[in-house]
């Protein structure tokens, strides 16, 4: 599978791209609070950023038991053109 095409199949769910554009305007989250907002369990948010991460679409940073997830640094340009419109 090309990078895009993986990029493509990681945004083709409704929650992933709320999660995409949470933490456009966010910045950064925990998994806690974007499960919240998902109103989804803290494993299925969790899995849903785990496929986000494999793409390149999200990073994360660990404070203590806290895991704060963002945009990653460097997006995907696929990416980078979708953010335009969410």
């Amino acid at each position: 599978m090309n990078s895009t095409e993986h990029i493509l199949k990681a945004l083709a769910n409704r929650r992933r791209l709320k999660i995409v554009s949470l933490l456009k305007t966010r910045r950064r989250a925990s998994v806690g609070e974007l499960a919240d907002n998902l109103k989804v369990t803290l494993p299925t948010t969790s899995k849903h950023l785990a496929i986000l991460a494999t793409a390149d679409i999200v990073e994360y940073d660990r404070e203590s038991l806290l895991v704060y997830y963002r945009l990653a640094d460097k997006l995907p340009p696929a990416v980078t053109a979708l953010l335009k419109f969410i």
